[in-house]
């Protein structure tokens, strides 16, 4: 398809689109279809669509959670409650809690011979990856633990997701593969509006976030979606600036004994004022990681898109564009305009900025 870039007056610093995971299609052939289709030149990496079930993040975690035994759900799940409804059985401990399985390793079993089938067929371009997007540990166990139980179960979930992250990257081509760990509950617990099980709040996030990449193997692509949550298309809090997704952001990439490609920050609706993008200008970022910001809304359009793009690119010499969040809570039927409105924003990417066929 033809980009408007040519009319939209921004010059050369937004290019390229990522995707943060959820496309709410009817499989993940469709989605790979669809998203190669409308956005081929813009991208770097497919997700799968995180289709079916897993349409809402975590939300279908519940009953691999509830699967062990030491584990019982007592009442519904309310998202960024203050506590959470699954609990440990009376007289078990964190030695009793082993989870079989997440989920994840199999969702990626069955929709990687998908994208390499359409690959192979040029489907989908030669330089893109396969994108898989896991939650922390950390939010997991956050959204769904009774509070006092969390620090018994976090360790059991993390050896469990790290197992399957081995599983995903031991059965596809490490050049192949890139992995992204979603991080929105950890924001809730720095801004205070979710309680941490650990004392030191900003410490325990950032060692877990460091941890986690850490062990994604170098050769596998590593990324960041930082989020502020989209239920009901609302953030837990509304973000004072983009002060606090910089220090995470910065930290991750200053801190890791490898790269990371890329980052993801999200920028609300409201805000195409200086302010929320100043602390930007403090970004600390390697040469070779990408920035994506989360400024395309389907609400406000291409025009409201330019405007948070020309305040960023004051700050900011380039980026690529995004959705703040996954797009899983949204109507199928909108998914392709949404995707063109990425198009009409953002310049393919160029041959220096591409990765290598």
């Amino acid at each position: 398809m033809r980009s408007e870039w040519g009319r939209s007056g921004l010059g050369a610093g937004v290019q390229g689109v990522h995707l943060n995971g959820s496309v709410p299609l009817k499989s993940a052939e469709e989605v790979f279809r669809t998203v190669a289709g409308i956005l081929g030149p813009w991208l770097r990496r497919i997700p799968d669509g995180e289709t079916g079930v897993r349409s809402g993040w975590i939300s279908w975690q519940t009953p691999f959670l509830t699967a062990c035994p030491a584990l019982e759900q007592r009442e519904a799940h309310v998202p960024y409650s203050r506590g959470g409804p699954i609990s440990l059985r009376e007289g078990a401990s964190g030695s009793d809690v082993h989870f079989e399985e997440l989920g994840y390793a199999a969702a990626a079993a069955q929709s990687y011979p998908v994208f390499k089938e359409l690959k192979a067929a040029g489907v989908i371009p030669r330089r893109c990856r396969f994108q898989v997007s896991l939650p922390t540990p950390l939010a997991t166990v956050t959204a769904f633990i009774r509070q006092q139980d969390r620090s018994a179960v976090e360790p059991a979930y993390e050896q469990r997701i790290l197992e399957e992250l081995g599983e995903i990257t031991a059965s596809i081509q490490h050049t192949e593969l890139a992995v992204q760990w979603d991080t929105a509950i950890e924001f809730a617990i720095l801004e205070k509006v979710m309680p941490a099980h650990f004392e030191d709040a900003r410490d325990g996030v950032l060692v877990r976030l460091r941890r986690l990449g850490d062990l994604v193997p170098e050769d596998v692509e590593l990324g960041y979606h930082l989020c502020y949550g989209d239920a009901g298309h609302r953030h837990f809090k509304e973000p004072e600036d983009a002060g606090l997704l910089v220090e995470v952001a910065n930290d991750i990439c200053a801190s890791l004994g490898r790269p990371v490609n890329w980052v993801h920050l999200p920028v609300p609706r409201e805000r195409a004022d200086p302010a929320y993008f100043a602390p930007l200008g403090e970004s600390r970022l390697d040469p070779e990681t990408e920035l994506y910001l989360g400024l395309v809304h389907l609400t406000d359009g291409a025009e409201g898109a330019r405007q948070r793009m020309k305040t960023a690119l004051q700050v900011v010499p380039g980026f690529g564009v995004a959705t703040e969040c996954g797009l899983g809570r949204r109507p199928p039927e909108t998914i392709p305009d949404l995707l063109r409105l990425h198009a009409q924003v953002a310049a393919p990417l160029t041959a220096e900025r591409l990765p290598p066929q």
